[in-house]
């Protein structure tokens, strides 16, 4: 991959539109976590340190194309303030963005116009007006070929900004060019929503270790009788044609061996440890709830060999003990051999992100992805619109 970076910008005198993601949680009129607004931050001060001005960009909720008072981004503008430490001036209107002569401005949700999630190349060139130079720090709508992520690379001289940059060169080597071996936890519910993810891995890995409710439907499809464990019988035929292709490539795929099963959801009921096998058979009102003792031995054991390793989804239950144990051995495992030194890890996916941070690894690991749905396309091999749009600008 080829792209510009803010390094290879002269940015002095210049106003640079900057494409941010500060779509973040509010209640009763406050920012109530500015994590989003954080990460922007050193692409702000760049631009600034190096005599330019900044105008942010970005959306907030899902308007449709319309003007939706309660999704405007001027409820953003104190925790902006506070992260920045320095003035920033809201403004509506196209008009009012080219009028504003303060050093960082940020321009109402572009949603609310429709010309923005159509791509409209008029709206796109209307927006180019308002700057000299495209900066796009925003990698978690980067799948959205919208004007604001897209179309606006391919009509002025574009970058990365900081945060985007650090995403792509992350995954480029977690993916891309990963130090080998390679391996990858793919977790959570379902197999259905990570089909392409799966078949793409399988490709890609030497090791995939599948856990959470979507392993019971692995082991389904090999014969196994889970009672009420989640799983998905229409995907059984597609979960063999996974590990079918797995083994043509190459690729180990590591499955539980052992579960703690309970008959009851819910924190502290009792569970036994059961072995997990083709010939398993549990009672209808048994379900698994997280991978056993040997599974995580098996996992940590795995991670022991690798270089690299990917993880999206949780091992099991891990919102509630005792069934978030597998989730939180093997990520504090994953924790301390990239502490040492010997192994390089890249996380994404909301549930991934909150279970890591249940570990108290989160800073552990060597890149954590807030992306959501463009780490997910990014891993499934999908091109992303507004990173190609960025490598066809350079």
């Amino acid at each position: 991959m080829t792209w510009k970076t803010l390094d290879d910008m002269d940015l002095d005198g210049k106003r640079v539109l900057v494409r941010v993601d500060i779509n973040v949680p509010v209640e009763k009129g406050k920012v109530t976590d500015a994590t989003r607004i954080e990460k922007i931050a050193p692409t702000v001060r760049d631009i600034l340190n190096r005599g330019g001005r900044v105008l942010l960009v970005a959306h907030f909720g899902r308007p449709k194309g319309k003007v939706v008072l309660d999704m405007s981004l001027r409820v953003t503008i104190p925790a902006l303030e506070n992260v920045l430490a320095r003035h920033v001036t809201f403004v509506e209107t196209f008009d009012g963005a080219e009028a504003a002569t303060n050093d960082v401005v940020l321009l109402e949700n572009i949603r609310f116009h429709p010309g923005e999630e159509a791509n409209d190349p008029a709206f796109a060139a209307e927006l180019a007006e308002l700057a000299q130079i495209y900066c796009n720090d925003a990698f978690s709508a980067a799948h959205r070929a919208h004007a604001s992520t897209e179309g606006l690379a391919h009509l002025m001289p574009s970058c990365a900004g900081r945060q985007m940059e650090a995403e792509l060169r992350a995954l480029e080597a977690a993916l891309s060019t990963p130090k080998r071996p390679v391996g990858a936890v793919v977790g959570g519910a379902k197999v259905s929503t990570k089909i392409e993810l799966l078949e793409n891995l399988v490709e890609k890995l030497d090791v995939l270790i599948i856990g959470g409710g979507m392993a019971n439907t692995f082991l389904a499809a090999q014969g196994a009788q889970l009672g009420k464990s989640l799983r998905e019988p229409d995907f059984e035929q597609t979960a063999r044609e996974i590990l079918e292709k797995a083994a043509r490539t190459g690729c180990r795929v590591i499955l539980p061996v052992d579960g703690k099963v309970a008959r009851s959801f819910g924190a502290g009921v009792p569970f036994d440890v059961v072995p997990l096998t083709a010939k398993t058979v549990l009672d209808e009102d048994q379900m698994v709830l997280d991978a056993g003792p040997q599974s995580i031995a098996a996992i940590t054991a795995a991670f022991d060999g690798l270089k690299t390793l990917i993880w999206n989804g949780p091992l099991g239950a891990f919102e509630i003990e005792p069934f978030d144990e597998a989730t939180m051995a093997t990520a504090r495992h994953a924790a301390a051999l990239t502490t040492a030194g010997g192994l390089i890890t890249v996380a994404g996916g909301g549930d991934t992100v909150a279970a890591l941070h249940a570990a108290q690894v989160a800073d552990d690991f060597t890149y954590i992805s807030t992306a959501g749905g463009a780490f997910l396309e990014w891993m499934e091999g999908k091109t992303l619109p507004g990173v190609a749009a960025l490598e066809a600008s350079a």
